[in-house]
């Protein structure tokens, strides 16, 4: 069965097509026309945009539900809330912790994935446990440690290779054989919460890393004789940096040299969201640190400091617009197919393609979310 989706503008790589109707074939894109037959089902978003489901590749809780509570009822949660952020696509990212509970993880996660009914878990993302203790932020370094292969064998094994990414301080002893190892298997490698220098992150990339972990925040700063982390993400090429665009993780004008920088194909918006988000202001927990939002943001109790986000990914796309930065279709796609991009997923999200899922969002002039759209299925409405 053939319907057709009419809206005035449609959001593909590279390219914005205007005024339309894209068909969707059982719960697969088919081809955008100008004209549809007369007897055809249409859903009608004359006014509206449509633009491809948003991929959030570094997300650690939201509406209550936390990665590392590991349930599979959150991750069930997480998937089914995310549909009101436009999220189609997601990593369930987990944070520093120990061996054990990290292979825990990995198998709630791999006997669940496949069964979400809201948005898809496209694979699973360690943000730690090989970071450095100086740039730790809201993680617990009593758990920081140098890379191991052995422990990656066996959370490969526990997640049935469902681990897709996975974050280190480059500057740890044995990066470099990590990171040969972990490519070899397929997974993305991002640096982050690290004091390497800039020849330390130049020698991980170069072993196969090609991720920063939210630029800016948890790494050593830029100076004019030491280029350091934030040197490094600007100029070592065919890389991806992450990005929150929050207002309050990163200063307006400093996303945009990092635009400047590295171009909008190579910045994915990730929101580095806790469980709080989509929640009211108050007292949570991050991991095994209580946390309290207000103001827009989650701070630790204990220090104050920036504890994750509790940014949606539809707000990210209005933010880096709405401050003039790019535009809607560079937006879109800092937060679709760039993160797709980077962590290798993007055969299967992040892109109005025929033959893809009918993953979508449909969105007003001003980039409010409007509808989400499953395999060409209405799944939330605003």
């Amino acid at each position: 069965m053939v319907k057709y989706v009419k809206a005035n503008y449609f959001y593909y790589p590279y390219q914005v097509k205007t005024a339309g109707y894209l068909a969707i074939e059982g719960d697969k894109f088919g081809d955008w026309q100008a004209e549809v037959p007369s007897n055809a089902e249409i859903i009608d978003y004359s006014g509206y945009s449509l633009a491809p489901g948003l991929v959030d590749t570094h997300v650690h809780g939201f509406a209550g539900y936390d990665v590392m509570d590991n349930r599979q009822e959150s991750l069930a949660g997480m998937s089914q809330a995310l549909l009101s952020a436009g999220v189609t696509s997601f990593l369930p990212t987990g944070l520093t912790a120990s061996f054990e509970t990290l292979d825990q993880i990995c198998q709630t996660l791999a006997a669940f994935a496949g069964q979400e009914a809201g948005a898809r878990i496209q694979g699973l993302y360690f943000e730690g446990p090989y970071f450095t203790e100086k740039y730790k932020g809201a993680q617990n370094p009593a758990y920081m440690r140098n890379p191991s292969v052995e422990e990656l064998k066996q959370w490969l094994t526990s997640s049935k290779g469902l681990l897709k990414k996975i974050a280190i301080a480059p500057e740890r002893q044995g990066t470099g054989n990590f990171v040969n190892y972990a490519k070899e298997q397929g997974l993305t490698v991002a640096l982050g919460h690290s004091d390497a220098t800039y020849d330390q992150a130049l020698a991980a990339v170069q072993a196969g890393a090609n991720v920063w972990v939210h630029a800016y925040n948890g790494m050593r700063e830029l100076n004019h004789r030491e280029p350091g982390m934030v040197g490094a993400v600007y100029e070592i090429p065919n890389t991806y940096a992450e990005l929150i665009c929050d207002g309050h993780h990163v200063h307006p004008s400093a996303c945009d040299i990092l635009l400047r920088q590295k171009g909008f194909d190579h910045v994915a918006l990730i929101t580095d969201c806790i469980s709080a988000g989509g929640l009211q202001d108050g007292n949570y927990m991050l991991g095994e640190y209580p946390v309290i939002v207000e103001k827009g943001t989650a701070r630790l109790k204990s220090n104050g400091a920036l504890a994750g986000s509790i940014l949606q990914l539809k707000d990210s796309v209005k933010n880096v617009v709405n401050w003039g930065l790019v535009s809607k279709s560079e937006a879109l796609m800092m937060a679709s197919l760039i993160p797709a991009i980077s962590v290798g997923i993007d055969d299967k999200c992040g892109q109005i393609k025929k033959g893809h899922p009918a993953d979508f969002i449909i969105l007003d002039e001003a980039m409010n979310l409007k509808a989400t759209y499953l395999g060409g299925q209405a799944v939330y409405q605003a």
